[in-house]
């Protein structure tokens, strides 16, 4: 009887492989591979224990312990899973609705960009400053010769730059911005403007851009080319709005259009100072503001 019995066991695990390994070419479903597992654990139990299940396997049944353990471990997991899909959901509709948000804003930024650039580009165009994408239909104002225009002159304010610190002494940029100002200050606008030029060419991310642009059209306007520095600061203006010096290029561009005899056009530029601007103006283009929009009867 122990004989057979010792027989019986590997022949049963014997079919159990056979078995395995012919289904395993198929793909199956969770819930079909443990309905298969318990089918031949079935059919092992059967052969090895013919008169029935031992007292020791009497906590086995149709649907092992284990199996319903399993099965459980297995929900656990897929409502964990349809939670984690729900809040994705849910957090891809909230930032689509932010998204939403901050592209209309974004769209009315640079609508009110180009409304106020456009405002200058006309202010320009009236001064025959060269604007792109200004028509001519746009031009309200008559054209003036500049044989109408007296020596501007000397446009009063502070300095716009201060020499190299002593941190900055190493720094080759600096360096040759302080070369530019050095220039300026003495009143060599011809090499100021060379040399100012060159250092935007050489070092176009600097922080100090913003400063020289600013600076080269201050040069042209103090040596009474007023046309050209309107043209110049409008560029800094345009080009790099949040620069450090974009905020005095509005202002000086409304001085060189009070030489040209545009005060309307000057009253646009200081306008668009205070829009945007505001409370964030430099201390000392506060102090000058008031004085320029009196000059130029500013309502």
């Amino acid at each position: 009887m122990k004989a057979r019995l010792y027989f019986t066991i590997p022949a049963a695990a014997l079919i159990a492989v056979g078995v395995g390994r012919a289904q395993a070419q198929r793909v199956v479903s969770p819930e079909q591979r443990i309905e298969r597992l318990e089918s031949q654990l079935r059919q092992v139990q059967r052969q090895v224990f013919p008169r029935g299940q031992p007292a020791a396997t009497a906590g086995f049944s149709d649907e092992p312990a284990a199996t319903q353990s399993s099965v459980r471990t297995l929900n656990d997991r897929l409502n964990g899973l349809e939670r984690q899909i729900s809040d994705l959901v849910r957090q891809s509709e909230e930032n689509g609705h932010r998204l939403t948000v901050i592209q209309a804003e974004l769209a009315k930024m640079r609508s009110d960009q180009d409304d106020r650039i456009g405002a200058l580009e006309r202010a320009a165009a009236a001064a025959q400053i060269p604007a792109t994408g200004v028509t001519t239909n746009t031009i309200s104002s008559p054209a003036i010769t500049t044989t109408a225009i007296a020596p501007p002159p000397k446009v009063v304010a502070t300095v716009p730059g201060a020499t190299v610190a002593a941190s900055d002494a190493n720094d080759p940029a600096e360096i040759a911005y302080d070369e530019g100002y050095q220039l300026w200050r003495t009143g060599k606008y011809d090499a100021a403007i060379t040399s100012l030029r060159a250092f935007s060419s050489a070092f176009p991310k600097h922080r100090r851009k913003s400063w020289a642009d600013n600076l080269v059209g201050r040069s042209l306007l103090d040596k009474g080319e007023p046309r050209a520095a309107a043209e110049a600061l409008l560029a800094n203006y345009r080009s790099n709005p949040k620069g450090e010096r974009a905020a005095d290029s509005l202002y000086y561009l409304g001085q060189a259009l009070m030489q040209l005899k545009q005060p309307a056009q000057a009253c646009k530029a200081y306008s668009e100072l205070e829009d945007v601007y505001g409370s964030s103006m430099r201390a000392e283009l506060k102090r000058l503001l008031p004085a320029a929009k009196s000059e130029a009867s500013c309502s």
